[in-house]
C-alpha cells in the first residue's frame, strides 16, 4: 500500500528507538523534526544498564546544550519527547520523560489524563512520591504498581484505569532493549527498520532510518524491540500489522531554500491543489470518489449536511456550504466541532457528517465524528493524512495530498481543503442530478485552472510585502467579505493573529453596521475582500461605509476590475475565477500579509506562541 501524504501532526512530538546504534543521535534527529508539534521543553531517556534520563525546558537546544556539558549519554534503546504544556507550566521538572519512584519505570505521553487527579490522590495516599505537575507521571507510578516483569502487561493494566485522550510510550531498565507504545486517541505510529525498529508520534521522526510505517490504531500496544514489533488490543488479542510505504523522504520536509517552512508551504499551494486534483475525474469531467465509501442510492437519500471543523479547517467548511447548498440544493449546517455533540443536534442515517481536519488527529473533530456516527449519520473525512484516526472512524475519507506540512499556521492545506470540498459538492451534484453532467464536467475543468492561477497570485509577493512595511505597526486590523468572501476574510485574520499577534478580526461586511464600524478610526487598515461575485456592489458600498469614517483599505480585487480602484487605498488583483473559488486565490495574498508583518514583527512564524500544529486534547 503506498501512501502520497501520510502526516500525522500532533500536540506533542514522541520518538523512540531500539537497534544496534546509539540511540541518542537518532532521537534527537527524531526530536528535530517534531520540535514544531511541541516545543515548551524536551527530554530523552537512554537505556544503558540503568535508565538515563536528561530533560530542559526550553526549545530543544537547551536539551541538546545540557547534553553536550554533561556528556553523551550511550545506550542502544531509548525515546524522546518535545512537550506543549497541558498540566503544569513549561520547565525543567514538569518536561517528560517522568520516572516511577525506582526510576527504573520511564514514560512519554503525548495528550491528557482526565481523571489524573483522583489517580493523583490515589498514589499520594499509597505512599508514592509525586514530584511534578504533570498528569503524566501518574502514570510511571500505576505502571510501577502492576509491573512484574512484563512492561506491556503492566501498560495494559494501567490503561484501563486511565480517562482520556493520550498516546503512551514506556522503557523499563527491568526489561533493556523493549519500549512500549498504547494509543488511546492520539497519534502513534511505528518504523519498521533491518534489525532496528521506531516508534513515533509523526512520521518525519522515522524517515532517517526506514519509509515502511504501520499506524497504530485506536485501543492498541505495541511492544518494539530491534528484531520484532507486536501489536495487541487492550485485551491482548493480537492484531495483524498493516504496512504503508511512504512516498516523500526527509527532503519533503526540509526548507528547501525557503526561510521559513511557511513561505516553502505558501508557494507549494500550487502543487499541493494539483495532486488534491490527479485522478478525481476522467478526461470528460466526470468524477469518481470510490474512496468515499458511500453508494450512489445512499448520497441520493441525504437530506441534510452536516460540517464540522475547528479553525481553519471551519473556514474551509463555510466555503463547503455555500458549494453544496449552490450546487447540491441541500441543507447544510455548519457547527464549530468543540461544541457540536453539546447542543444535541439531530442526525439520522439520511444525513451526511463531513469532518475536516488536516491531520485527521484533531480531538474536537473527532468527537464530533463518533456522535454523527452514533446517530447513525453517513461520515466523510476530509484530511491530509492517511491513515488518521478520523480517516479510520469515518465511513470514507478524502484525502488532499498536501504533502508533510511543517509550519503550524495551515496554509497549503487551507487551500486544498477547499478544493476537495468543492469537488466533493460537484460529485454530489452530479450523483443526485442537480447539475447536469456537462456543467459538472465545465466546472470540474475550469478548476484545473487553479494551480496557475494561483502560481499568478503568489506573484503579488512584493507588493504585498510593501503593505506589510506599512502596516506592521497596527494594533487592530479587520478583514470583511461578503459570501465566500466571509470565509477568506476570517481565514486573513486568523493567519495575521495567529503569528504576528496582532489583534484581527474577520466579519461578514454587512455586520458592520451592526457594531464593528465603531472600532473604525482614522487609519485602521481594513482588508477588504472585493472579487467579482454577485454581491460586489454590496461590497462597495461596505467599503465606502469605513471609507467614510477614516479606514484606510486594502482590496483584494478581481483583474481587470476599474471600479474598484476609485474606493480602495491598495488593490491586491488576483485572476478571475468563479465565486466560489475566489478563497483559494484571495487567501494566497492574506497569506502573505500575515507572513511577512509576523516577520517585520520578529515574530516566529513557524512556531507561534501557545500554538501546536494540532490540538489533540479538548
Amino acid at each position: 500500500m503506498l501512501s502520497q501524504g501520510y502526516h500525522c501532526p500532533l500536540m506533542c512530538g514522541i520518538v523512540g528507538y531500539v537497534g544496534p546504534d546509539q540511540a541518542l543521535p537518532i532521537l534527537l534527529e527524531g526530536l528535530r523534526r517534531l520540535e514544531y508539534r511541541g516545543y515548551d521543553s524536551a527530554g530523552v531517556a537512554v537505556l544503558d544498564g540503568r535508565l538515563n534520563v536528561m530533560k530542559r525546558a526550553g526549545k530543544l537546544s537547551e536539551l541538546e546544550g545540557a547534553i553536550r556539558e554533561a556528556g553523551e549519554i550511550p545506550g542502544q534503546t531509548g525515546m524522546g519527547h518535545t512537550r506543549w504544556a497541558t498540566h503544569g507550566v513549561p520547565n525543567d521538572l514538569n518536561a517528560h520523560p517522568h520516572l516511577d519512584c525506582s526510576g527504573r519505570i520511564a514514560v512519554i505521553h503525548n495528550g491528557i489524563i482526565e481523571n489524573f487527579q483522583a489517580l493523583r490522590d490515589e498514589l499520594l495516599k499509597a505512599g508514592h512520591t509525586i514530584i511534578s505537575d504533570t498528569d503524566t507521571e501518574c502514570v510511571a507510578h500505576l505502571i510501577e504498581d502492576l509491573y512484574e516483569g512484563s512492561l506491556v502487561d503492566a501498560v495494559r493494566g494501567t490503561v484501563a484505569r486511565l480517562t482520556g485522550a493520550y498516546a503512551l510510550v514506556v522503557t523499563t531498565s527491568g526489561e533493556p532493549g523493549v519500549i512500549v507504545g498504547a494509543k488511546v486517541s492520539s497519534p502513534l505510529v511505528v518504523g519498521l527498520g533491518q534489525g532496528e525498529n521506531m516508534l513515533a508520534s509523526d512520521i518525519p521522526a522515522l524517515l532517517q532510518k526506514t519509509k515502511t510505517v504501520v499506524p497504530i490504531s485506536e485501543g492498541q500496544i505495541v511492544e518494539v524491540r530491534a528484531d520484532a514489533v507486536r501489536i495487541t488490543d487492550l485485551e491482548g488479542r493480537e492484531v495483524q500489522a498493516d504496512p504503508i510505504e511512504i512516498t516523500w523522504d526527509l527532503t519533503a520536509a526540509e526548507k528547501a531554500g525557503y526561510e521559513d517552512f511557511m513561505l516553502k508551504e505558501i508557494h507549494e499551494q500550487p502543487t499541493a491543489i494539483r495532486d488534491t486534483l490527479r485522478g478525481r475525474f476522467d478526461e470528460r469531467g466526470r468524477l469518481g470518489m470510490d474512496d468515499l465509501s458511500m453508494r450512489e442510492d445512499q448520497i441520493a437519500d441525504v437530506t441534510k449536511v452536516f460540517v464540522v471543523a475547528c479553525g481553519t479547517a471551519f473556514h474551509a467548511g463555510l466555503v463547503a456550504k455555500y458549494a453544496i447548498e449552490h450546487w447540491v440544493r441541500l441543507p447544510v449546517e455548519i457547527e464549530i466541532a468543540s461544541e457540536f455533540r453539546y447542543r444535541d443536534p439531530v442526525l439520522d442515517f439520511n444525513t451526511l457528517t463531513l469532518g475536516i481536519s488536516q491531520s485527521g488527529e484533531t480531538i474536537d473533530t473527532l468527537e464530533a465524528v463518533r456522535h454523527a456516527r452514533h446517530q447513525q449519520s453517513h461520515v466523510i473525512a476530509i484530511t491530509n493524512t492517511v491513515g488518521s484516526s478520523l480517516a479510520r472512524e469515518a465511513d470514507g475519507a478524502f484525502y488532499t495530498h498536501a504533502g508533510p506540512e511543517r509550519g503550524v499556521a495551515a496554509t497549503k492545506t487551507f487551500l486544498t481543503q477547499m478544493v476537495a470540498l468543492n469537488l466533493l459538492a460537484l460529485y454530489l451534484a452530479q450523483v443526485r442530478g442537480t447539475m447536469f453532467p456537462v456543467d459538472v464536467a465545465g466546472r470540474v475543468h475550469l478548476m484545473q485552472e487553479l494551480p496557475g492561477q494561483v502560481e499568478r497570485a503568489l506573484g503579488l509577493d512584493d507588493q504585498v510585502k510593501g503593505l506589510a512595511e506599512r502596516y506592521g505597526g497596527a494594533q487592530n486590523v479587520l478583514f470583511i467579505g461578503r459570501h465566500t468572501g466571509y470565509p477568506a476574510a476570517l481565514e486573513g485574520a486568523l493567519k495575521l493573529k495567529e503569528i504576528s499577534y496582532i489583534h484581527a478580526e474577520g466579519y461578514p461586511a454587512g455586520e458592520l453596521k451592526h457594531g464593528p464600524i465603531a472600532l473604525i478610526e482614522q487609519g485602521t487598515p481594513v482588508v477588504a475582500i472585493a472579487t467579482e461575485c454577485h454581491v460586489y456592489p454590496k461590497v462597495l458600498s461596505n467599503i465606502q461605509e469605513v471609507k467614510a469614517r477614516g479606514a484606510e483599505v486594502i482590496a483584494v480585487a478581481t483583474e481587470g476590475d476599474e471600479e474598484i480602484g476609485r474606493l480602495a487605498d491598495h488593490v491586491l488583483f488576483v485572476p478571475k475565477t468563479h465565486e466560489l473559488w475566489s478563497p483559494v486565490l484571495v487567501s494566497v495574498p492574506l497569506q502573505l500579509f500575515a507572513y511577512h508583518i509576523a516577520k517585520l514583527r520578529g515574530c516566529d512564524v513557524d512556531q507561534p506562541r501557545n500554538l501546536a500544529k494540532s490540538v489533540t486534547v479538548e
